[in-house]
C-alpha cells in the first residue's frame, strides 16, 4: 500500500507547487492531502502485518518509528533520509491515576522518550530529510527549546547548518544547552515565541529551510503519532487522545493521522481529540469554546513548552477537533504542577506542558465531556529532564499532591 498525497492549501484546498510559502491564494498553511481515491483499504491489514514486521529488521529506516511508515509519507529519496531512530516510544498504562480521575482507563503515550526528548523529532526527520534532498545547506526555525533542539541534532546529522531564534530569558536552561551541544547558533529575540516566530519570517533566505510546523513536511512526521498509538494499542482505537496545544502543529498532524488510518481502512473510527492549554496562554481554547477566530494574546504560563499566544495553526486544529467531536480546556498553572507531580509520582515523568494534558483530563471529566466509562491516551511531549527547574519547584511544594 502506498498512500499519495496533493500539497494544497489546508485553507482553500487550491493546489500548490511549493511547501515553503503560504497559499498563494489566501495565506494559509499548506498540508499534504491524502488522496482517498487511490486508497485500497482491502490491503491495509497486510501493510500493517508489514510495518510491525519491520521491527526486527536491522535498516537505518526500519528501526526508525517514522520510516516504518514510508509508504505513508510524501516520497523522499532514501539516500536523503536523515533518522535517529525516533519515533520508537512507550505507551504506560496507569491504572491508579485512572481510578483517580474516574475514568475505564487510561495510559500516556511518552513522545518525550525520542532521541532528543521531544515530540519534534518525529516531524523533524521528515523536515530535514526533505530540506536535505532539495539540497538546503542550513535550517532554521523558532523555538522555545524543543524545536531548536531537535533540528540542531538532526542538521547536525545531516551536515546542515542550524540557527535558532529563541524569546531571550523564557526557555530553560537545559534546553538551551542541549541545542547549543548540538552546534545550533543561537539569536535571542525580546518577547516571546511569537516574536521570535514573527522575525524569523522576516528573515528566512532562500538556502534556509524553516523547519517549525509551518512546514507541511513536519507534520506529516508528527502525524505518525497516531499510526504508532494505535499499533501499541493493537489497533483499538481509544475513546479521547488528549494534547498539549501550544502552536497547534501536533494537535493538528495527530488529527491528521487518525483521519488517514481510517481512510486507508486501519481503523474503523476515530478517537475524539481534545486539546489542552495553560490558561495564561489559551487563545485556541478561546475560539473554540465561543465559535469566533483567533485574538492572538500575550502568554504567561509555567509551561513554557506551549507558552504561545498566536498559534500559527490554529484552523488546522479546530478542523480536526471539528471532525473528531473533540474538546479544547484550559488548565491553571498550579493544576499543572499538581498533574506533574502525579506523573512524576507513577514513575514516569514528563515536562510541565505534557502535564497539561492529566490536569485537562481532570477537567473534561469534571465538566463531563470524558465519561467515567471512557478510555483516555493522553499524550506526553516532552522528557521529564527538559525543565529540571521545574521539577525541583513541583517537588519542593507542600501545596500540591500526587
Amino acid at each position: 500500500m502506498i498512500a499519495t498525497f496533493e500539497l494544497r492549501c489546508s485553507g482553500c484546498a487550491t493546489p500548490a507547487q511549493r511547501h515553503d510559502a503560504p497559499c498563494a491564494a489566501c495565506g494559509e498553511l499548506l498540508e499534504f492531502a491524502l488522496r482517498t481515491e487511490a486508497c485500497d483499504p482491502g490491503a491495509a491489514r497486510e501493510y500493517a502485518a508489514m510495518v510491525a514486521a519491520r521491527r526486527a529488521n536491522t535498516t537505518s529506516l526500519d528501526r526508525s518509528g517514522i520510516w516504518r511508515w514510508r509508504e505513508l509519507l510524501p516520497q523522499i529519496p532514501h539516500d536523503a533520509i536523515v533518522t535517529l531512530a525516533e519515533g520508537n516510544v512507550p505507551l504506560y498504562d496507569v491504572p491508579k491515576i485512572a481510578a483517580r480521575e474516574g475514568v475505564a482507563a487510561l495510559a500516556f503515550f511518552h513522545l518525550g522518550m525520542n532521541p532528543t526528548g521531544s515530540f519534534k523529532d518525529l516531524g523533524m526527520t521528515v523536515a530535514i530529510s526533505a530540506a536535505r534532498a532539495e539540497g538546503a545547506t542550513r535550517a532554521i526555525c523558532a523555538s522555545t527549546g524543543n524545536t531548536a533542539s531537535s533540528m540542531a541534532a538532526y542538521a547536525a546529522r545531516a551536515g546542515m547548518e542550524a540557527y535558532a531564534l529563541v524569546p531571550r530569558g523564557k526557555i530553560s536552561g537545559a534546553k538551551l544547552a542541549q541545542m547549543r551541544d548540538y552546534g545550533v547558533r543561537v539569536v535571542e529575540v525580546e518577547g516571546s515565541f511569537d516574536d521570535a516566530l514573527a522575525a524569523l519570517t522576516a528573515r528566512a533566505e532562500a538556502d534556509a529551510a524553516v523547519v517549525n510546523s509551518i512546514n507541511p513536511y513536519r507534520l506529516e512526521g508528527q502525524k505518525c503519532t497516531a499510526f504508532a498509538l494505535l499499533e501499541a494499542r493493537s489497533w483499538r482505537v481509544p475513546d479521547w487522545v488528549v494534547v498539549p496545544g501550544g502552536n497547534l502543529g501536533n494537535s493538528s498532524a495527530i488529527g491528521k493521522g487518525f483521519r488517514e488510518a481510517l481512510a486507508l481502512g486501519l481503523i474503523d473510527r476515530i478517537p475524539r481529540i481534545a486539546v489542552v492549554q495553560a490558561e495564561g496562554a489559551a487563545p485556541f481554547v478561546q475560539l473554540y469554546r465561543s465559535g469566533r477566530d483567533l485574538v492572538p494574546i500575550v502568554p504567561h504560563t509555567i509551561a513554557s513548552a506551549i507558552a504561545v499566544g498566536a498559534p500559527r495553526s490554529w484552523r488546522k486544529a479546530r478542523a480536526e477537533l471539528d471532525a473528531s467531536h473533540g474538546a479544547a480546556v484550559s488548565v491553571t498553572d498550579d493544576e499543572i504542577d499538581a498533574a506533574k507531580k502525579r506523573i512524576g509520582a507513577a514513575g514516569i515523568g514528563c515536562e510541565p506542558a505534557s502535564a497539561a494534558t492529566l490536569a485537562g483530563i481532570a477537567r473534561l471529566r469534571a465538566e463531563g465531556s470524558i465519561a467515567e466509562n471512557d478510555d483516555v491516551v493522553a499524550v506526553l511531549t516532552g522528557h521529564v529532564l527538559k525543565d529540571s527547574d521545574a521539577s525541583l519547584r513541583v517537588a519542593d511544594r507542600s501545596d500540591v499532591g500526587a
